[in-house]
């Protein structure tokens, strides 16, 4: 059975936990009684403004590679690292344990703060947008890879050292075959993230489609915002295909 006497106390403080909380967001359904101004604000989006759909375009792209190099230099980066950083393929515990507080402090720093301090030291544009995301990326990859180490088989590389095969070769042949699968998954998902993150980072200079949305906000041109969440929704939609095509190919 799955419910337990020993669940009610848990229940009891998630409710109270989500009342209080309730309490100190001012979280209130009533306030969604009139639609009106809500409605008139949405009808001023349409009709859709294509006017500017060519440099849409290129800011679409421009966040798409932003994403791209972000994560994928977030991944090269973590991948050594969570090998490092993991109990079972750690040369010492002085290099897992500096290394995991390493991770746990570039984690905890989200990709807005690392953007507004490298915007502030190199200046606008998508290139401290990049290195933003990467260093997040950094964190939350090594974690996650590093734990994916952690619970690998023994066995193949137990196989690999009993052949000869020194620590490394045998740790990382007989390890990363295993993993690859939910690399390519993980990364995918951070890719996504990395999407979204752009386009906050644009609202700060970052470049993309991101700042252009954040500048057609603030002049009124709500045709426009409706053509840039649009294209928005397209290119998480295509990565998220094309992430699931890939997935698919190697598992």
């Amino acid at each position: 059975m799955w419910f337990k006497r020993s669940t009610i106390p848990i229940i009891l403080l998630i409710s109270i936990a989500a009342y209080i909380s309730m309490i100190l967001t001012e979280f209130d359904l009533s306030k969604f009684r009139d639609f009106t101004n809500m409605i008139d604000f949405l009808s001023q989006w349409f009709p859709i403004d294509f006017t500017s759909l060519p440099r849409m375009l290129l800011d679409s792209v421009e966040t798409l590679a932003m994403a791209f190099l972000g994560s994928i230099f977030g991944l090269l980066i973590a991948l050594p690292i969570s090998f490092l950083a993991a109990r079972n393929t750690t040369p010492s515990f002085f290099i897992y344990h500096s290394l995991r507080l390493f991770l746990s402090f570039v984690r905890s720093v989200p990709e807005i703060v690392f953007g507004l301090i490298l915007l502030t030291a190199l200046g606008l544009g998508p290139f401290p947008a990049v290195l933003a995301i990467m260093f997040h990326n950094v964190g939350v990859l090594g974690k996650l890879l590093s734990e994916l180490i952690e619970a690998a088989q023994r066995g193949p590389q137990e196989a690999m050292r009993a052949v000869g095969a020194e620590d490394w070769f045998a740790s990382l042949f007989s390890i990363l075959p295993q993993i690859w699968p939910n690399v390519l998954s993980q990364y995918f998902y951070r890719f996504e993230v990395a999407i979204r993150t752009s386009l906050i980072l644009g609202f700060i200079g970052g470049g993309g489609i991101g700042q252009r949305l954040f500048n057609d906000f603030k002049s009124f041109q709500y045709p426009s915002v409706s053509l840039d969440v649009a294209l928005i929704m397209i290119i998480v939609i295509f990565v998220d295909s094309f992430g699931s095509y890939i997935r698919n190919r190697v598992m």
